[in-house]
């Protein structure tokens, strides 16, 4: 059974309809059955359904309204977490948006992501036991088997439709910084598990993963699973096709020097998504300019005193070569485009500490013949090596190099189609932070910077799951940053003292709320969640 989507020409509105497919014995081909289900709304991409006819209407069809549940025994649990997580989980839509992609199952996703976020260091086989303690939105136990089940059971279809879902309800409304991270494996059996580079220099093979994350909001809304060997520049054209498929229009996106190619811009262009991208200062046009600029950059005019940065934009037509393939020929184009020159005294202060660092780490390795594979190159470009059989090894440090390479510290060039003045170019920019923490929230906080699966069906859904426990968790740092309670509170701080708070039930007296302090509601008010109450 298939969904199908068919919008009428002359009103607008898009119907759905489920597709069931049937072989016809008389005329011995394949014919299909539609039923009409709703309507596409266009804000949200929800279905609306059809009010249905009166006899159509039995108790199998039905779904029974859920009830309050019947206090059976005497039970205390914790209760102060899951409310801020509810909270959290209506106010984004993500638990909405779960319930119609995963109508079956959102219950226990939710639940496995907020053991996921309220216990961080225990393995998945603890959940028998927090459950027990914690109120949560399944209600039940999830044994280690169902678990694996749950997992397998999230398709792609689902998963796509819930970032469809997430994007629809940010787009237009700020930039999406996208990135890639690498996750290292033991296994042997995943096929995109390859031998790739990352920042860690880990040996094991690696997959890489692909998030975005919106720019004000700090929230992720969308992930993609590579395989290791794939480099950071390929996957734009990737991305711009999946937006797309997903509906996105007006799209703006961040992204750092690793994703810049002439190819990839010319596809930015083409497909009128926004961006604003760094550049390596070594390519011909930033030269050119970066040039003609370096003289009067750095005058009192070109200073933005709270950033503590110069900078400059110069308009220029970004030129590139277009195949037709319906004329089999290549045509020149150019686009307009802003580059901005900046120039930050701080930052080249901390790039000459750097370079030294690194000149010395590669000195002492070279001494102690203790040379790293990854280092090779800067071995060659920094120093003479020689061995003579009187004077055995001779390392000559490259003077004109290194002061070459100190001649660029501090300035950075950004490029972008839409953003005309510097410093809100680089605002934007600077905003793209938010992915490198996400990513630490979900190797470390999250305990996947080692694969522990061995099927890729398993993968799949178990990432699936961190994820939406990292659009939580994105969204309590976010609150937390804003309110300023970093100042008093950890991350697991906060979180461990408001799940303190307790719920009690017993028959024939309801539910009770458990005593609350004056920190823990300031908490609730200060991340914008009405305080735990029945």
């Amino acid at each position: 059974m298939a969904i199908i989507y068919q919008k009428n020409k002359q009103s607008g509105v898009t119907y759905v309809y489920e597709n069931e497919a049937h072989w016809d014995k008389d005329k011995q081909q394949s014919r299909a059955k539609r039923t009409l289900i709703g309507k596409l709304d266009p804000k949200t991409g929800d279905i609306i359904p059809t009010r249905p006819k009166k006899k159509a209407v039995d108790a199998v069809r039905t779904p029974r309204k859920r009830g309050p549940r019947p206090i059976t025994q005497v039970t205390r649990r914790f209760y102060g977490a899951y409310t801020l997580l509810n909270a959290i989980g209506k106010q984004t839509g993500v638990e909405a948006d779960l319930k119609q992609c995963f109508p079956e199952t959102y219950r226990q996703i939710l639940s496995i992501a907020y053991f996921l976020i309220l216990e961080p260091e225990a393995a998945l086989s603890r959940f028998s036991h927090w459950q027990r303690l914690h109120v949560h939105p399944y209600g039940a136990d999830i044994p280690s088997q169902r678990s694996s089940e749950l997992f397998q059971s999230i398709d792609e279809e689902g998963r796509m439709q819930f970032f469809t879902k997430q994007g629809r309800r940010r787009m237009g409304q700020e930039y999406w910084a996208f990135d890639i991270t690498s996750i290292s494996s033991y296994s042997e059996t995943l096929s995109q598990v390859k031998k790739g580079r990352n920042k860690e220099y880990d040996r094991l093979p690696q997959i890489n993963l692909a998030l975005l994350f919106g720019e004000q909001s700090g929230l992720p809304f969308y992930y993609r699973k590579l395989p290791g060997n794939i480099t950071d520049v390929k996957t734009v054209k990737q991305l711009v096709r999946e937006f797309d498929a997903m509906g996105y229009k007006n799209t703006r996106i961040l992204l750092d020097r690793g994703f810049y190619s002439q190819e990839n811009i010319q596809h930015l262009f083409t497909h009128h998504q926004g961006f604003i991208i760094g550049l390596k200062l070594s390519l011909r046009f930033v030269q050119e300019v970066f040039t003609a600029e370096k003289a009067t950059l750095a005058v009192w005019s070109n200073l933005h005193t709270m950033f503590g940065v110069y900078g400059v934009t110069r308009t220029i037509r970004f030129e590139y070569s277009r195949k037709r393939p319906y004329k089999d020929d290549v045509v020149q184009e150019s686009r307009r485009a802003y580059l901005h020159l900046f120039y930050d005294p701080e930052k080249a202060a901390n790039d000459q500490v750097a370079l030294n660092t690194h000149l010395t780490k590669l000195h002492d390795e070279l001494i102690h013949n203790a040379r790293k594979a990854h280092h090779e190159r800067d071995y060659e470009r920094y120093f003479t090596v020689k061995t003579t059989p009187k004077r055995g090894l001779r390392i000559e440090p490259r003077e004109d190099v290194m002061a070459q390479a100190a001649e660029q510290h501090g300035y950075y060039a950004l490029l972008s189609n839409t953003v005309k003045d510097p410093f809100e170019a680089l605002s934007l920019y600077r905003s793209k932070d938010i992915v490198e923490k996400g990513f630490g929230n979900l190797k470390d906080r999250l305990s996947f910077r080692r694969m522990r699966v061995s099927s890729e069906l398993s993968l799949n859904g178990k990432l699936f799951v961190q994820f939406i426990a990292l659009i939580y968790l994105s969204y309590v740092k976010k609150g937390m940053q804003d309110a300023g309670l970093f100042k008093q509170w950890t991350l697991q701080g906060l979180l461990d003292e408001i799940d303190s708070i307790e719920l009690f039930e017993a028959p024939g007296h309801g539910r009770m709320v458990g005593e609350m302090t004056k920190k823990q509601q300031e908490i609730y008010t200060a991340l914008g969640v009405k305080p735990p109450s029945l």
